[in-house]
C-alpha cells in the first residue's frame, strides 16, 4: 500500500506561483505511488490561530489540538499522514496568516514543556515545504532555517524549496499606477523559462522525500 500525503496551499491564489509548486511537488509524490489529500487554507471553514487553551497538554488530548474549526479535519490528517507538503507566498517579509494558523496549531499540540522529552510526536514524517517570494531566492534563508529548525523537531525531516522573484500579474501596465520597483519583462521572462525548471526540480524533490 503507498504512502499518504497531505499537501496544504497556504495562499490565497488558485493556479499561481505557490499553488502551482504545490501540485508539481503532488505530482511527484503520486509518482512514487503516494496517494495525496489537498488543502486549501484560504477555502476552509473558519479557523484561528492557538488560542492558548492549553488543552492539549492534559495527557488524554496530548499531541491533540482540541479547538474544534476549520483547521481540525487539516490537523487530523498530518496526524495520519506519512509525509506533508505545504507551501506559502512570503508576504511582508513572513508567510502567510494562514500558514501561521496552521503552524502554531501543529507545533503547539506536540510541544510538552518538559525537557527531557519536549515533543510528544512520537511519529514524525518528512516535510516539505514551499515559499514563493518576489524578493531574491536567498532574502529570507533567515526565516526559513527557523521554520526548518522547529518543523524538523516537532513534525519530522523538513526540507524547503524556494521560487524568488515571482510574476504577481500577466500584464504590469494594467495596474492603476505604475509599479517601478519590478522589471515587468524581466520577471515575465523568468517565469517562462526558470518557473518551469523549478516546477521539474520540485517534482524531483518531492519524489525523493516521499518515495
Amino acid at each position: 500500500m503507498g504512502k499518504t500525503i497531505v499537501a496544504v496551499n497556504a495562499g490565497p491564489r488558485m493556479k499561481w506561483n505557490t499553488d502551482t509548486l504545490i501540485t508539481e511537488a503532488i505530482k511527484g509524490a503520486e509518482s512514487t505511488g503516494a496517494t495525496v489529500t489537498k488543502f486549501d487554507l484560504y477555502r476552509l471553514d473558519k479557523y484561528t490561530g492557538c488560542i492558548s487553551c492549553f488543552g492539549c497538554k492534559k495527557e488524554k488530548f496530548k499531541g491533540h489540538c482540541i479547538c474544534r474549526d476549520g483547521l481540525t479535519p487539516v490537523l487530523d490528517a498530518i496526524r495520519e499522514a506519512d509525509g506533508l507538503i505545504i507551501g506559502s507566498p512570503n508576504y511582508l517579509g513572513e508567510l502567510t496568516a494562514s500558514f501561521r494558523a496552521l503552524y502554531e496549531r501543529l507545533i503547539f499540540q506536540n510541544l510538552t514543556y518538559n525537557m527531557e522529552n519536549p515533543c510528544c510526536n512520537e511519529r514524525l514524517i518528512p516535510v516539505l515545504l514551499i515559499m514563493t517570494s518576489n524578493a531574491t531566492k536567498t532574502a529570507y534563508l533567515d526565516l526559513l532555517q527557523n521554520y526548518y529548525n522547529t518543523l524538523s523537531r516537532f513534525v519530522g525531516p523538513t526540507e524547503f524549496f524556494v521560487s524568488g522573484n515571482t510574476l504577481q500579474l500577466k500584464d504590469y501596465s494594467k495596474t492603476d499606477w505604475p509599479w517601478t520597483m519590478f522589471d515587468a519583462k524581466e520577471k515575465m521572462a523568468r517565469h517562462e523559462t526558470i518557473f518551469p525548471e523549478e516546477c521539474g526540480k520540485i517534482r524531483e524533490q518531492s519524489a525523493r522525500l516521499f518515495g
